[in-house]
């Protein structure tokens, strides 16, 4: 009996040993940003496994993301740029439809690509596999074991899921939600309730597209009984800028048609609530001979073929508070969202395209839509993947924040470069005091094109020092708005697995690599780390006492903006030409000693902006009001113009303040600088 269990035991240790692989770099995530990282690294020298937990690599790109937010495209190259060249040399054979861009392809040729950029690279990816779990000694990961029994033994490892499960099995910080606007000084951070952005009957059903972010009507919460309809939150509301667990919402881009050769019906969803459709129908209602293209946004692809978004209005694609339980949550509560998705967005065309309370004009236009019968072939035409737009997100040894986007933008470890706007999609609809829903968490705010550093892609080193983070990197929610592209996913995992093999050649944590060496090999692979026009006017270039517009108190809704200029520190605010006489900013200046202080006001000019922008200084003597045109490009340092002398004391701040009551166009506040003036 000794001797059975002995031969047992020994067989049993031989065929886990089998089932063990040693690589030089395991990646886990088949995403776009997964596929480049284990390219890289393969094409470094490293021995390399791919582990994909889903049936089909590609992430979003071949999952129904077709129209590519691709931002600037001078800010993209390396592994990234030439997947999209692949892409689109498919549609250069004359008798195939050209692609209508560059970036756009569809999604079973992106898939083709990757498979066959991983072919040349002799990495056969494993599919449909989970992480279970992970073994580590010290500082580092030794080994990641999937849900089938495979042990994946590895020097360095690469999380480039969208949902970060390596990292946290691994022990590394992360974050979940939304940060306070105090925690990193972002603007734009925590809980957001936006404005009515109310649009017209005429713009509504006027033909082509729309994207506009908001709340496009006032509709009552509740129904004629007095009951909350589906899908609004009527908790009292937290102070402005209060942090929380909420992430920006999940869609499917589903890729439709109107080509009768390649249609088949919007499906019936297997679970049809058309209770959850009230007010998709009462926004409806609001707006006569409304476009299908204008609650979802058709954004064109190869072949007659669209990827259908969500728009950004009142009632879209977008599943508003369907995926709060997603990002940590276990296998059995992410399938369960998974098909909460899939029947929520076909339940909005199927409502759409035949609840009779619908007007027929806009089921007949829903009628001419239909799914792609050849694309997802194997899954009825719908797309494979889950938008999973933000999960977890580290706290790595930087964290990207809105100001690394807009104005601190160039980082002497840069490793790729990122250029989309802040785009978070709404997170809640609430009620507003009146009783009117409305959505909050949205916003789509300028950036300017920054550099992402190497630091924002490993954990700090006490918690690991062998993985790197290309897709769950370390950034706030905000900065992660941009930051968020498929592009950028490619350039940082590019970056991760160039620097995997460095840390294995050198031996040492992947924190503590030659950065100026992988910068080196980056550029050399035309990766795009730096651009010459990017390094913004900052206040260390500058004499004497400088405030940015991020130093100033707010009154009323300034928004943000690079449109017109660099401005100082890359971006700027401007009152939107609106509501007048009810918004202004005031700079309070501490004054280090008596004395007269030349005072000069930093906007960027346009032929849109005010000639009039009433600007008071209040001195030590008196409070003067200075009229400034803000057509006329600023002289001094191209950004200011002088207010004139003022005597200022020590004992109290010099206050300026800028209002946009009776001016005659855009108002800009960008700067102060006041200067001492010898006697």
């Amino acid at each position: 009996m000794k001797q059975l269990f002995l031969i047992l035991f020994i067989i049993a240790f031989a065929s886990a040993s089998l089932r063990a692989e040693t690589f030089g770099v395991v990646v886990y995530g088949g995403t776009p940003g997964g596929i480049a990282a284990a390219i890289a690294a393969k094409r470094e020298g490293a021995s390399v496994a791919l582990i994909e937990p889903s049936k089909h690599i590609g992430g979003m790109t071949a999952g129904g993301l077709s129209r590519t937010d691709y931002g600037k495209p001078v800010v993209i190259g390396g592994i990234a740029k030439e997947f999209f060249a692949r892409a689109d040399a498919h549609y250069n054979d004359p008798k195939k439809t050209k692609s209508p861009n560059f970036w756009f392809s569809e999604p079973h040729i992106a898939e083709q690509t990757f498979h066959a950029m991983l072919k040349e690279a002799d990495i056969a990816p494993l599919i449909g596999v989970t992480i279970k779990s992970i073994a580590r000694n010290g500082g580092n990961i030794t080994s990641l074991t999937t849900d089938d029994g495979k042990k994946f033994v590895g020097r360095v490892f690469i999380d480039a899921s969208y949902e970060g499960d390596l990292m946290a099995l691994a022990g590394v910080k992360y974050f979940v939600g939304r940060e306070g606007r105090a925690d990193f000084g972002e603007s734009l951070a925590g809980f957001l309730p936006e404005p009515f952005r109310l649009q017209t009957v005429e713009y509504m059903a006027t033909p082509g597209t729309a994207y506009t972010h908001g709340t496009i009507a006032k509709i009552n919460a509740r129904d004629a009984n007095g009951k909350l309809m589906w899908g609004i939150n009527d908790k009292p509301w937290p102070e402005p800028g209060t942090g929380d667990r909420l992430v920006q919402t999940y869609n499917f881009r589903v890729i439709a048609t109107q080509r009768e050769d390649n249609r088949v019906p919007f499906p019936k969803p297997r679970n049809y609530y058309p209770e959850r459709y009230e007010l998709l129908l009462q926004m409806v209602l609001k707006f006569p001979g409304i476009r299908f293209e204008k609650i979802v946004f058709a954004g064109e692809v190869p072949n007659g073929k669209f990827d259908l978004n969500a728009s950004g209005l009142l009632f879209s694609t977008d599943y508003w508070s369907g995926n709060t339980d997603y990002p940590e949550g276990d296998a059995a509560t992410r399938a369960r969202i998974w098909q909460d998705h899939v029947d929520y967005v076909q339940g909005i065309f199927w409502f759409l395209g035949n609840d009779e309370r619908v007007p027929k004009d806009l089921r007949d236009q829903v009628a001419k839509w239909g799914l792609a019968k050849d694309e997802f072939t194997d899954n009825v035409n719908w797309p494979y993947a889950l938008y999973v737009r933000e999960a977890r997100r580290m706290i790595g040894e930087f964290v990207m924040r809105q100001q690394d986007c807009q104005k601190e933008i160039t980082k002497p470890d840069s490793i790729a470069m990122g250029s989309f706007i802040l785009d978070s999609h709404a997170l809640q609809r609430l009620v507003t005091p009146e009783g009117f829903v409305i959505d909050e968490g949205n916003f789509d705010i300028a950036t300017k094109p920054y550099q992402i550093p190497y630091r924002s892609i490993v954990p700090v080193k006490a918690q690991c020092e062998n993985l790197l983070v290309p897709v769950c990197m370390s950034a706030t929610h905000v900065a992660y708005g941009s930051i968020r592209m498929e592009p950028q996913y490619m350039a940082m995992g590019h970056a991760a697995g160039v620097a995997a093999m460095m840390a294995i050649r050198a031996k040492c944590a992947v924190q503590d690599i030659a950065v100026a060496e992988l910068q080196k090999k980056l550029v050399e692979q035309k990766q795009v780390i730096a651009l010459d026009n990017v390094v913004p006017i900052t206040r260390s270039k500058l004499a004497g006492i400088v405030l940015d517009d991020d130093d100033a108190k707010l009154t009323g809704n300034w928004k943000v903006s690079t449109y017109s200029g660099n401005g100082l520190g890359g971006s700027y605010r401007h009152d939107d030409n609106t509501e007048k006489g009810a918004k202004s900013t005031r700079f309070e200046a501490k004054i280090p000693a008596d004395g007269n202080y030349e005072v000069r006001f930093g906007y960027t000019s346009l032929d849109n902006r005010a000639t009039n922008v009433p600007v008071l200084v209040h001195s030590a003597d008196d409070t003067k009001t200075v009229f400034v045109n803000e057509r006329k490009k600023p002289g001094l340092d191209e950004l200011f113009v002088s207010l004139g002398t003022f005597n200022f004391k020590a004992a109290q701040p010099a206050i300026v303040e800028i209002s946009n009551a009776g001016t005659d166009g855009y108002v800009v506040i960008d700067a102060l600088q006041l200067l001492p003036v010898a006697k």
